[in-house]
């Protein structure tokens, strides 16, 4: 095999309660992607269609997931990468992660799988630092891992994939304001309340255990971020809103997609989710700003060949 083409999915990644650490990845929507083989070592990117990234290999974060991964392997190739962007930077859905998962689980395929998909999850950070400049992998690890994924810890690193239940959907609405993950993480208080703290662990920990029994009741209470949402929400119009008008029309619970503008719902059942999607589109309509809207099952598989 001297060429892969691969759809690389959009992430949500906290899911409310986790942040940094939580993740699912979506169906409906990502970028497309071909690797292939050269006979000059080293790796370029030759062509992004959709959106204006640098082709430079260092300052792309496919490019530098996939140098990182070089350095821990002699490879006798080189590597070509063209990326066809469908998912629009600083939108909250992975943008950045999509392309460093893919580059980095089409080189390993092409060199015939020497490295484990937790450890792609390492690489795929790398290009995750140069975007944010954090080394996280929240929505790397669901890329690559499909479904629910969990980091255990960075030091050492330790990424699970979790249970995903079988009835649930995601619904995203992307108002098109763009909010930079820089930017979003500049917000952060470095210190929280432990009563705070204490109440998030408990939601992360009892989500977990809702995954696995299907307990969408358990779920829906604990889809609530007492300590992040509440520093960002403010970056995104009509975000309050948006949330009481998913929960009127069905949705389990909803909040902040990554670092946002996108906010996620979810849902038990797809026809919940679109009524879902309806319902958030109308409040958006209202403010006059312009929207996309995905539905989508959980995709518990991950990047795909195509």
């Amino acid at each position: 095999m001297n060429e892969i083409k691969l759809f690389c999915p959009a992430t949500i990644a906290n899911v409310s309660c986790g942040f940094d650490v939580l993740g699912l990845c979506l169906d409906s929507t990502g970028d497309e992607m071909i690797v292939r083989k050269t006979p000059e070592k080293g790796v370029k990117i030759t062509k992004i269609i959709g959106q204006d990234l640098p082709l430079e290999t260092e300052k792309n974060v496919a490019g530098v997931a996939v140098l990182a991964m070089l350095k821990e392997i002699d490879s006798e190739f080189g590597f070509e990468i063209e990326i066809n962007k469908k998912i629009k930077p600083g939108s909250g859905i992975g943008s950045s992660a999509a392309s460093a998962a893919g580059a980095v689980f089409g080189v390993n395929k092409l060199l015939n799988k020497p490295f484990s998909k937790e450890k792609l999850v390492e690489f795929a950070m790398m290009g995750e630092a140069l975007a944010s400049g954090a080394p996280h992998a929240d929505n790397v690890a669901p890329a690559l891992l499909g479904g629910f994924t969990l980091v255990k810890g960075y030091e050492p690193f330790e990424v699970l994939k979790l249970q995903t239940p079988s009835e649930l959907f995601a619904t995203v609405i992307h108002p098109q304001i763009e909010v930079k993950t820089a930017d979003a993480r500049s917000v952060i208080k470095q210190n929280i309340p432990l009563k705070k703290a204490i109440m998030q662990w408990g939601n992360l920990a009892a989500l977990v255990s809702a995954l696995y029994t299907e307990d969408y009741d358990l779920l829906s209470r604990c889809l609530h971020d007492e300590i992040v949402e509440p520093m960002r929400s403010p970056l995104i119009p009509g975000f309050f809103k948006v949330k009481e008008a998913a929960k009127n029309a069905g949705a389990l619970g909803s909040g902040i997609s990554g670092s946002g503008p996108s906010i996620f719902a979810l849902s038990k059942g797809e026809a919940t989710a679109k009524k879902v999607a309806t319902a958030m589109a109308e409040i958006y309509k209202d403010f006059g700003v312009a929207y996309d809207t995905h539905v989508s099952t959980i995709n518990t598989e991950g990047i795909k060949i195509m």
